[in-house]
């Protein structure tokens, strides 16, 4: 009875946090996103559930195809594009009928305006290094971050801030390689051929702003100069945005309501009228919601039984082996397989593998934030803690969800022309006592080398930071329980809200914490390039010149063979000598939804789902056909383009 309770209690909470997520009736489509975002600040954007919708609320100048298994770059605010034959100028012809949501023409300038944001240190974008691809970002972030360091100290040659501003948008116009010469032609001047530039530019962090309603917000401070941010320009009613959707409403907490952009270029093509983004706190609350069908699509599960879940779809799939065999040989991907079996709850949860990898991080400073010595600015400290992780008792026992045990950085296999390091062994990987005693006894040999012989005195207490939900305690347990035990130095666990968990991160205010990755575009430095020195996505403080060294020499490699083994022996460095994080495993996406109902999910290993292609099946609105995963020969050549 106590049970039935429960259960009858979660599902009203979750109902309650649907319905009062707007004060309009229920949307055609409801998606559990995971996490509310944190911004809609396109510069800002860092964590997936802000990336997924941003996507649908703006529009970068070219986009990925994610139902096309080769995910070419298709044309988007851009029309079309030219590149030169070095290789180092693209230029970009914005459509005629591009609009933002209020009705004003998209246009090259806010393409130059919203790329120079994301190059201002003050602006503090994660994803700033992608940016100083630019011929003379480099120099002009540098340039502003010395500017403003100088006024702080009260050293400046510059009066005040706004004096400051002024220089810094005069040197941004004359020495950065980005021009708008007119309303529809945007030109971009590389530093250096960039092969994946295409890649990057469908990233939302590319995507526009609207300078006269971001100039409201931010405003040049006259003391330190930086700019003032005020968060208001990205929530209802003052966000103006250029994707195929508008966020018509956002409670805190409670969810968010978004609507056809009625300016939107390519407006005929949406097969979903309104879609609601309800905010439930508890992730089991999100999948009863979404069995009892309050919500349409779970983008994110992470119930602690999904393992079950798993279960579940495995022995559904062993019923129907036969015909999966058949319809697979036909070339049919993963949902349209389980749309063409027997209708079965079980068919609902779905599993492909992900562009992605967990691990868990050091803090490489040499001194923590309380000033004390930093045992783990030592890398033989790091590596002796990652010899004894039981990945395999994690992956299997924890996680359930059949992923990979992970010693390197990049998924394996997962990049055409890449083979990466085998990386560090681990307890986990021993096959018989005596192995695994050997690997305990290299990390006891490497702590001893490092200065501490006798573990159970190490000089500070080991705190793993992890944020609540999503299993992450349980793999901390695991963690600190194999510190513990094999190498007997003091731990404890530290579980954060979200935010606080975010906010120690980015301040490097702890000394383990858990995280992950997924890449953002095909190539190896969309992995390596949060270890550089200084990257944004950088939590780990983690510096080597070796490293950095090498990143820069693959930038130049000329040729495509020895640029890859550069950056072969960049992770090797990081996974087998450096350790700024552990590998533990590589992720695998999870999703629900009803594949007889709901079509337009992407089933390629990036991730990346764009929730403008979705369609449910049998509303009568929109095409109303299935979207199955194709696969395109070449990239698609938009108009003009060679």
């Amino acid at each position: 009875m106590l049970r039935a309770l429960v259960v009858i209690a979660i599902l009203t909470a979750c109902l309650v946090a649907i319905g009062s997520g707007t004060s309009s009736p229920r949307a055609d489509l409801v998606v559990y996103n995971g996490q509310e975002p944190t911004t809609l600040d396109p510069q800002r954007l860092s964590w997936i559930p802000d990336m997924r919708i941003a996507r649908i609320v703006y529009e970068p100048l070219v986009q990925h195809d994610v139902l096309d298994w080769d995910a070419p770059v298709r044309p988007a605010t851009a029309k079309s594009w030219t590149v030169s034959d070095d290789g180092l100028t693209y230029t970009f012809t914005i459509r005629e009928d591009a609009r933002w949501s209020n009705g004003e023409r998209v246009t090259s300038e806010h393409f130059r305006y919203a790329w120079r944001r994301g190059m201002l240190p003050d602006i503090a974008s994660d994803y700033a290094a992608m940016f100083r691809y630019v011929r003379g970002a480099d120099d002009f972030y540098e340039w502003r971050a010395e500017q403003l360091a100088s006024l702080e100290r009260g050293e400046s040659t510059f009066a005040d801030g706004l004096e400051l501003w002024a220089a810094t948008v005069e040197r941004f116009d004359n020495r950065v390689g980005l021009s708008a010469p007119d309303e529809a032609t945007f030109i971009v001047e590389l530093k250096e051929p960039l092969p994946y530039f295409l890649d990057l530019c469908a990233f939302a962090v590319f995507s526009p702003v609207y300078p006269p309603l971001v100039e409201q917000y931010e405003t040049p401070d006259l003391r330190t100069g930086r700019l003032n941010r005020r968060p208001g320009w990205t929530r209802p009613p003052a966000i103006v945005s250029n994707g195929a959707y508008v966020v018509a409403d956002w409670k805190f907490k409670r969810g968010l309501r978004l609507e056809q952009n009625p300016h939107h270029w390519n407006r005929d093509a949406l097969n979903v009228r309104t879609i609601d983004v309800p905010s439930i706190g508890d992730p089991s609350a999100a999948v009863l919601a979404f069995r009892t069908g309050a919500v349409d699509l779970m983008t994110d599960v992470s119930a602690p039984y999904r393992g079950e879940i798993v279960r579940d779809k495995l022995a559904y799939h062993a019923e129907h082996a036969g015909e999966i065999e058949r319809l697979r040989a036909l070339g049919h991907d993963p949902y349209a397989i389980d749309a063409a079996l027997p209708s079965d709850p079980r068919s609902r949860a779905h599993i492909i593998p992900a562009f992605g990898t967990y691990f868990w991080n050091f803090n490489c400073s040499a001194t923590l934030t309380d000033g004390r010595p930093n045992p783990f600015a030592d890398p033989r400290v790091r590596r002796a803690f990652a010899l004894v992780i039981d990945k395999r008792s994690i992956a299997d026992l924890v996680r359930r969800l059949g992923e990979p045990t992970a010693d390197v950085l990049i998924p394996p296999g997962s990049i055409a022309g890449y083979s990466g390091p085998k990386g560090l062994p681990n307890i986990g990987d021993a096959e018989t006592d005596a192995e695994r005693e050997a690997i305990i006894g290299r990390a006891l040999t490497l702590l001893t080398e490092a200065g501490y012989p006798d573990p159970s005195a190490f000089p500070v207490t080991v705190e793993l930071v992890f944020n609540k939900d999503a299993g992450h305690d349980l793999i901390a347990q695991v963690i600190a329980k194999n510190w513990q035990e094999h190498l007997g130095v003091p731990v404890s666990l530290a579980q954060k809200e979200l935010k606080v968990y975010r906010e120690d991160l980015k301040n490097h205010a702890f000394i383990t914490s858990r995280a992950g990755w997924f890449g953002d575009y095909a190539d190896p430095t969309t992995f390596l390039d949060i270890m550089r020195t200084g990257d944004g996505n950088n939590d780990r403080r983690f510096s080597s010149s070796r490293y950095d060294e090498l990143l820069d020499r693959a930038r130049t490699a000329a040729d495509a063979d020895e640029r890859m083994a550069i950056l072969a022996e960049a992770e090797r460095l990081l996974v087998e000598e450096e350790l700024p994080m552990v590998p533990i495993f590589h992720y695998v996406s999870m999703y629900m939804f009803d594949p007889q109902r709901l079509t337009g999910m992407s089933a390629h290993p990036r991730a990346k789902q764009n929730l403008f292609l979705l369609d449910l099946l049998g509303d009568g609105v929109g095409d109303d056909r299935p979207r199955p995963m194709t696969r395109a020969s070449a990239q698609v050549a938009p108009e003009g383009s060679p």
